[in-house]
Formats: C-alpha cells, sequence, structure tokens
C-alpha cells in the first residue's frame, strides 16, 4: 500500500515534539508539503531544521493557536490546506476534587476550542475545493476517563463529539473528518507523567513497566505506544485511500480500550 501525498499542503498543531513531530514527519515522507506548529520561533525553528535534514519539504509556522489572535496570525500566513491534524493538547494529574474553573476553562480552550477555531478557518476551503482531510489527536482518555485527570478526559471526549458533528456539516462534500484515540504514548511529556505517579528514583524501563502495570493495566501491547505508531494511522487517514472512512474515532491504543467500538 503506496500513499503518496504530493501536491497536498498539510497543517499540524503542537508538533514540535513528541507525536505532533512524528505526524509531520510520516506526511513529510509521504510527500505533502508540512507546516510545523508552535508557540516558541526556538522550537519550531529546531523542528523544521530536523524534518528538514530527512529530506521533508517542511515550513514554520510560530503562532499560539490556542487563542484567537494566534489563529488570525497563522492564516495570514497560511489561508489554506488540505490537511488538518489538530494535535495541540495539554494535560496534567489533578485530584478531581482540585480541579479548578481556571484549570477546567485552560483545557477546554487549549484542547478544544484549538481544533474548533482552526476547522472553522479550513473548513470552507477544503469543500470549495472538494477535497480535504481534517483530524483531531484524541485519546484513550476520552472513552476511559482518567481519575488523576478528569478534565483532560472530558476535553478528549469532546474531541470526539467534534470530529462527528464536523464530519456531519462536510457530509456529501469529498471531506472527511476524523479522530484518533491515542494510546499511552512514549513521549518527553509523558516521561513526565510517569514520574508523577512511580517512584522517581526508578530507571526509565522499569518506571514505565510499573506505571503500565498499576495505571494502564488494560493494555494489551503491554508497554507505551511510540509516536510514530500514530502518525502512522495519521497518514493514512489524510491519504485518497481513507476517502470512505469519515465521522470515526479511529484507535491507536494498544489495544488499552477495553470495548469494540469506542
Amino acid at each position: 500500500m503506496k500513499i503518496d501525498l504530493t501536491g497536498k499542503t498539510a497543517l499540524v498543531t503542537g508538533s514540535t515534539q513528541g507525536i505532533g513531530l512524528a505526524i509531520a514527519g510520516g506526511l513529510a515522507r509521504s510527500g505533502a508539503q508540512v507546516a510545523v506548529n508552535g508557540r516558541t520561533p526556538g522550537r519550531v525553528e529546531s523542528a523544521v531544521a530536523e524534518l528538514r535534514g530527512a529530506g521533508g519539504d517542511v515550513t514554520g509556522l510560530a503562532a499560539d493557536v490556542a487563542t484567537t489572535e494566534g489563529v488570525e496570525q497563522l492564516l495570514n500566513e497560511l489561508p489554506a490546506v488540505d490537511i488538518l491534524v489538530n494535535n495541540l493538547g495539554i494535560f496534567g494529574a489533578v485530584p478531581a476534587r482540585e480541579i479548578t474553573d481556571e484549570q477546567w476553562r485552560t483545557f477546554f480552550e487549549v484542547n478544544v476550542l484549538s481544533a474548533a477555531r482552526l476547522i472553522r478557518a479550513y473548513l470552507p476551503g477544503m469543500i470549495d475545493q472538494s477535497w480535504g482531510r481534517v483530524i483531531q489527536i484524541a485519546s484513550d482518555s476520552a472513552v476511559v476517563t482518567p481519575e488523576e485527570m478528569i478534565h483532560y478526559g472530558v476535553s478528549k471526549t469532546a474531541l470526539l463529539a467534534l470530529s462527528r458533528g464536523f464530519a456531519k456539516d462536510a457530509a456529501g462534500t469529498g471531506v472527511t473528518v476524523n479522530s484518533v484515540i491515542a494510546g499511552p504514548t512514549h513521549t518527553g511529556g509523558v516521561e513526565e507523567f510517569v514520574y508523577q505517579l512511580v517512584d522517581q528514583s526508578l530507571p526509565w524501563d522499569q518506571a514505565q513497566r510499573e506505571f503500565m502495570r498499576k495505571h494502564r493495566p488494560q493494555s494489551l501491547i503491554q508497554r507505551l505506544i511510540e509516536p510514530e505508531e500514530i502518525a502512522n494511522m495519521v497518514v493514512y487517514l489524510s491519504s485518497p485511500l481513507a476517502s470512505a472512512t469519515t465521522g470515526g474515532a479511529l484507535r491507536a491504543d494498544g489495544g488499552y480500550v477495553d470495548s469494540i467500538l469506542p
């Protein structure tokens, strides 16, 4: 199965590291012209240099898309895309009854409204050309709400509904809208999160096993997922081969969600 995205322009938000960087790399390797996005110019430049070093056609856009001003700035530089990947997201462990109103608002602003704004901005152009791909990076926490970060889980649940709703809005246009349910994934941020929940003196391999055993025992692969494994799903959904897949919540979760359907 050969995926060729030559001639397509893609935007991946929050793509200076982790899953977003892996997605940007996967799209670039498939021939897409990829815009890397992050808030800090230095980190954007570093990510662009890394991907260009691997031969990708990549540009950088430093803008905070969790704000209306940041989205306007981004649109001025990149007015149209063929593929939009809403990967930007924040997470963190907070006891349920200690989550403040401000934390609830922040998680929705970053994890949900940033995606809604960008879909609203880019979807009309996709519909006009009768082709486009919109993908939200959700989480197993959207389906299995984690007690240690309810606000994060609820925001990811909202992304599933956002995707389904906009898929209906784009019905019959040639544009598909989907979400990817990513399972526990090995990123720098997750390493920090793991060490919030297990003994910080443990070496990483042992800490990871302890985390999976105590906090993610449902995983069928019994390890953290590598970012490239999430990227593979996104690249497929971004391609013409996925033309009959829309309105879906597709799992790249290592079998973590104990359900036949999400």
